[in-house]
């Protein structure tokens, strides 16, 4: 039997992605794939279509790399409308509920402490999370009473932005599995007042930033401006091939290289013997001064290119991921 051929070229690497409101992260995913024609593709964090920012998109041998930017801090700029909860808890769901108290700037910063450190959190009923195989919001847009039970999230701070009338502008700082809808709808309820969010943006996944990011828009018209000029003429597959090859070499300078994803974590530089030896799945002994300490998670790098993730012990770096350059 013959293999099945894969579709898409074996291109690697990050794609820091603006996400534009309206668009959902599957979405965004798929476009990307099909801009660069990629075998496979991944993203690192969902983000509603009522949002926009920051959107991690791998690529190929980068998709090994994914669990680790999921962990990473996520900083939110988001706006609170005060008055009404939704159930949606953001600005598309009908309102549940309403007050006409609104509170003042100095009240709503005396119970932030409340939402930073190790906190339990309601997940929204409109969310991603499965219950018993179904999305939470599918359940809850068929009528079904949706009851998610309250985790445990990490906030590590959480700050007014601004402040004015009926509502107030905050930055968040978090880890994974945090949802900022759920943050207004919570403190709401605590001032008495309600609230629900009406602009939510991610403006960092760690260790990507908007200074990473790039626009659909902006993929969109390098590609376009790559192709300009390209005839057809008497042989239309070879001009395809040509806006092929002009769109790959506009867009894969915007890749980052999937070893960008594991900033902050050991690194050993290999080459030669040691480089192939990791390859193959094999360890390497450690040896120097400047040998990194025991480590459940470490980078080996070859010329700047991460070829592998591994652990540290015993003297040796053992990998487990293995990653084709």
């Amino acid at each position: 039997m013959s293999r099945k051929k894969k579709k898409g070229r074996p291109i690697s690497g990050w794609l820091v992605l603006d996400k534009p409101l309206g668009m959902g992260s599957t979405d965004a995913v798929s476009k990307i794939k099909w801009l660069f024609k990629a075998e496979k593709a991944g993203h690192a964090g969902t983000l509603d279509p009522a949002a926009s920012g920051i959107l991690p998109i791998a690529l190929g041998e980068a998709t090994k790399t994914v669990p680790y930017v999921v962990d990473g801090e996520k900083v939110y700029r988001f706006t609170v409308k005060w008055g009404a909860e939704t159930a949606t808890d953001d600005a598309e769901g009908a309102v549940t509920e309403e007050s006409e108290r609104r509170p003042g700037r100095a009240e709503i910063e005396a119970i932030l402490p409340n939402y930073v450190g190790t906190i339990l959190q309601k997940p929204p009923a409109y969310s991603a999370i499965k219950i018993d195989g179904a999305r939470a919001y599918d359940l809850a847009r068929e009528g079904e009473a949706v009851d998610i039970p309250a985790r445990e999230v990490e906030i590590d701070s959480l700050t007014v932005v601004s402040h004015e009338d009926d509502r107030t502008a905050f930055e968040v700082e978090c880890g994974k599995g945090t949802y900022v809808r759920s943050l207004a709808r919570d403190m709401g309820r605590e001032l008495g007042c309600f609230g629900h969010v009406v602009e939510l943006r991610r403006t960092v996944v760690d260790p990507f930033d908007e200074e990473d990011a790039v626009t659909l828009q902006e993929l969109e018209k390098a590609v376009v401006a790559a192709e300009a000029g390209i005839e057809d003429g008497d042989d239309a597959e070879a001009a395809g091939q040509q806006r092929l090859q002009a769109r790959y070499a506009v867009l894969d300078p915007f890749l980052l290289d999937p070893g960008e994803a594991m900033h902050g974590y050991p690194q050993v530089a290999v080459s030669g013997d040691q480089a192939n030896r990791i390859r193959l799945g094999n360890p390497v002994i450690l040896r120097g001064r400047d040998a990194p300490l025991p480590t459940e998670d470490a980078c080996a790098f070859e010329r700047g290119r991460l070829i592998a993730i591994g652990e540290i012990a015993a003297g040796e770096f053992r990998p487990r991921r293995v990653f084709k350059v």
